[in-house]
C-alpha cells in the first residue's frame, strides 16, 4: 500500500497557488464522505515516480495529512498543456460500503507460453481498461488476462477474466472481447515486372515489339536501295562531249 503525505493548506489565490507551484509542491483537494472538503498540497518530488503509472488512477492509497492517515482514491490530474506538469489533483475519500465506479487497466501474462504468438500471431487489444463497480474494500490494482495455451483466432472476454467478489463490469448485457491472438500479417513482395511488359497501367498491344523490329529492319534496308536510285538518275543526263560527238555524227552526214 503506497502512502503519500500531504499537508493542509490555506492558500486559495491564483498567485498563491502559482508561488506553491514555483516551491515544488502540487495543490490538491480532498473530497467526500460526511466530511467538509480539504484543502492540501503534497510534493511533487514524492509524486513522480507513481503519479504517470497505469495504475495511479484505480489504486487504493494511503494519505497522511499531517499525522492523521485515510484511504483515497485519485480521481483526476490537471496537466500543464505545455510542460505536461501535474497542476492539481483531486482525492477522494473512501467510504466503508460504498460502490465505485472506476476503470481498472488490463495486464496480459504469459505471453511466452501462447503457442498462437509463438507461431507469429498478433496480441490484438481491444480494451486497455475496463469499467467495473467495486465495493471500496474489493478494488482491485489491475485486471489479469492470462495467454497461456491461446491459440491463433483465440477470443479473450471478460468471462474468461477471475475478478475479486462482487466485482462486476458495467456492461453486463454482453461478454465483450478484450483483446484477440490474430492471424500474422503477410507482406507479399511486389514483383518485377518482365523485361518488355509495360508498367504504369499501360496494357501491351500483341505483337507490337516485332512489328517495330520490322520496321526498323525496312529502314536499314531502304538506305542502301536510295543509295543506288542516284547513279541510275545520273546517267540519263548527257554530258558535254556527248553533246559535241552527236553534233559531229549529223555534220558529216550533211
Amino acid at each position: 500500500m503506497n502512502v503519500l503525505k500531504a499537508t493542509k493548506r490555506t492558500t486559495s489565490s491564483t498567485g498563491q497557488i502559482n508561488k506553491l507551484r514555483s516551491t515544488g509542491s502540487i495543490p490538491a483537494i480532498l473530497y467526500g464522505g460526511k466530511q467538509n472538503n480539504l484543502n492540501i498540497s503534497l510534493e511533487k518530488l514524492h509524486l513522480k515516480d507513481i503519479i504517470r503509472t497505469e495504475t495511479f488512477m484505480s489504486k487504493v492509497v494511503d494519505l497522511e495529512i499531517d499525522g492523521s492517515t485515510e484511504k483515497v482514491l485519485p480521481k483526476d490530474i490537471a496537466y500543464d498543456p505545455i510542460s505536461d506538469e501535474p497542476l492539481h489533483i483531486d482525492f477522494m475519500r473512501i467510504v466503508k460500503g460504498s460502490v465505485l465506479v472506476l476503470e481498472v487497466p488490463v495486464k496480459f501474462i504469459n505471453s511466452e507460453k501462447s503457442p498462437g504468438l509463438k507461431k507469429g500471431g498478433v496480441l490484438n487489444i481491444v480494451r486497455r481498461k475496463v469499467k467495473l463497480k467495486c465495493p471500496t474494500e474489493t478494488i482491485p490494482n489491475e485486471i489479469i488476462v492470462d495467454l497461456d495455451n491461446t491459440e491463433i483466432n483465440t477470443s479473450l472476454k471478460i468471462s474468461s477474466v477471475k475478478l475479486p467478489q462482487n466485482v462486476v463490469p458495467t456492461i453486463t448485457d454482453r461478454d465483450f472481447v478484450i483483446a484477440t491472438v490474430a492471424a500474422p500479417t503477410v507482406l507479399v513482395e511486389p514483383v518485377k515486372p518482365e523485361e518488355g511488359v509495360a508498367t504504369d497501367g499501360e496494357t501491351p498491344v500483341e505483337g507490337a515489339e516485332d512489328a517495330a523490329k520490322t520496321e526498323e529492319g525496312k529502314d536499314k534496308n531502304a538506305k542502301p536501295s536510295d543509295d543506288k536510285t542516284k547513279p541510275t538518275d545520273d546517267k540519263t543526263k548527257a554530258s558535254p562531249t556527248d553533246k559535241g560527238k552527236a553534233s559531229s555524227k549529223e555534220t558529216k552526214k550533211k
